[in-house]
């Protein structure tokens, strides 16, 4: 990969010009694309190195249970999620990881799928026949009328037999909300602080196994986890030198720059503006976390936001602190509207200010399940801060795709935010 440092370069050319009267040498469509497809092999690098890193913390904590080997293997799944949240900009415009992420990333899930639940979670329903079928618990499954053979936990058996099974997307069997659940349980705190509380003794083994199929609950683990790696290896490898994704981008320029923009205003405004945030304000529901188990919302949040700042201004902090760094869109933008990039990057710094104002509230114990409580101001003020500076920033992206002429940019919507009626209906 090409560590670049071009934004270092520009702004020390930018004082040169502001002295001399010089002109700066334009910034390429190709420079642009060529700068977003390293950052994009960062990310999911980080992505792959930190899930190693979970994957070694899981293994520890089959082979030595205990209260330290399940925070430990918490501890790196939460590290984990820092990079992975930077990626999710890349989503919505390129077909590749769209078609990739839902792997990795899908929820809300019914976790009855995977192990046991409490009691007031309730049974199969009619949206989804399968909402309790307690994979740990059953070597054997009847799924879509037919026997299925789970007496051996495998990673195909996730993938290919049980994620979304029925057809029903609620049915995750895979991915980082699924190790979730296994390293946290159900959070039964409703909008009172507090995550889940699995206790370590899930996977300890003869006698002082708690809840049954200690065994199998940990070969469930070790599946999901050793996917979720080879998962993020092969969509990192589609982002190296000759991977298909950066292949596609570099092929149509115009494509590409279309497909930044959708991946900023579709991450900015429907999806987590809307899906996110809006609509589980709307519901106060807690259920609507997007890190429900965990009680990371919070992060997970302020790490979206912090990949679409990334995108435009065409800069990554890598995990051991390198930055990628190189032409940008905003270079692209400043060549024509200097008032408009100014625009734009002042609005991404109000929203990263509000989204780190909720990362602060709950870091100091007001979580991100009791914002969404009903009645809650503070609360409200707080959520409705991130969604107000990630519709507003949308209005710039907006207008950016005009200034550079990507019309077949499609940005996002959501009915939380378009229809709210449709929300009760």
């Amino acid at each position: 990969m090409k560590i670049k440092t071009t934004r270092t370069l520009a702004t020390s050319a930018l004082a040169l010009t502001l002295a001399t009267g010089s002109a700066l040498a334009e910034v390429s469509r190709a420079e642009v694309l060529d700068n977003y497809a390293d950052i994009a092999e960062a990310i999911y690098g980080d992505s792959l190195i930190a899930a190693q890193r979970l994957q070694t913390a899981v293994d520890t904590l089959i082979a030595d249970p205990s209260a330290d080997t399940l925070q430990a293997a918490k501890s790196a799944w939460l590290a984990a999620r820092v990079p992975y949240q930077q990626s999710e900009v890349y989503r919505f415009g390129n077909a590749i990881v769209d078609d990739w992420e839902g792997k990795v990333n899908a929820w809300p899930l019914d976790e009855g799928l995977i192990d046991y639940v409490d009691v007031t979670y309730g049974g199969p329903t009619d949206e989804n026949a399968l909402a309790a079928l307690n994979v740990v618990a059953s070597p054997s499954l009847t799924i879509s009328g037919e026997t299925v053979d789970a007496a051996e936990i495998t990673p195909a058996l996730l993938s290919d037999t049980l994620h979304e099974a029925d057809g029903v997307e609620a049915n995750v069997a895979t991915g980082y909300h699924a190790i979730e659940f296994l390293l946290w349980g159900q959070d039964l705190n409703g909008h009172a602080h507090g995550a889940g509380n699995r206790p370590w003794t899930d996977y300890a083994q003869g006698e002082a196994c708690t809840n049954d199929n200690c065994d199998r609950r940990a070969d469930y683990l070790k599946a999901a986890t050793d996917l979720l790696v080879s998962d993020l290896e092969w969509i990192t490898a589609q982002w190296a030198e000759g991977g298909e994704a950066r292949s596609t981008l570099m092929a149509d320029e115009a494509a590409g720059i279309t497909a930044m923009l959708t991946g900023m205003g579709s991450l900015s405004y429907g999806e987590q503006a809307g899906e996110r945030m809006r609509l589980g304000l709307m519901l106060n529901d807690p259920e609507e976390e997007h890190d429900c188990f965990s009680d990371n919302t919070h992060n997970s949040h302020y790490y979206d936001g912090l990949g679409i700042q990334n995108v435009y201004l065409g800069e990554y902090v890598r995990i051991d602190g390198t930055l990628i760094s190189g032409p940008s869109l905003a270079d692209l933008v400043a060549e024509t509207d200097a008032a408009l990039d100014a625009e734009m990057q002042g609005k991404l710094a109000h929203t990263m200010m509000a989204l780190g104002r909720i990362k602060s509230a709950a870091e100091a114990g007001f979580s991100y399940d009791m914002m969404l409580e009903r009645g809650s101001e503070a609360g409200e003020a707080l959520v409705m801060g991130g969604v107000n500076g990630l519709i507003d920033q949308t209005r710039s992206i907006e207008r950016i795709v005009a200034l550079l002429g990507a019309e077949g940019t499609a940005i996002e919507g959501s009915d939380s935010l378009d229809d709210p009626d449709a929300v009760f209906q």
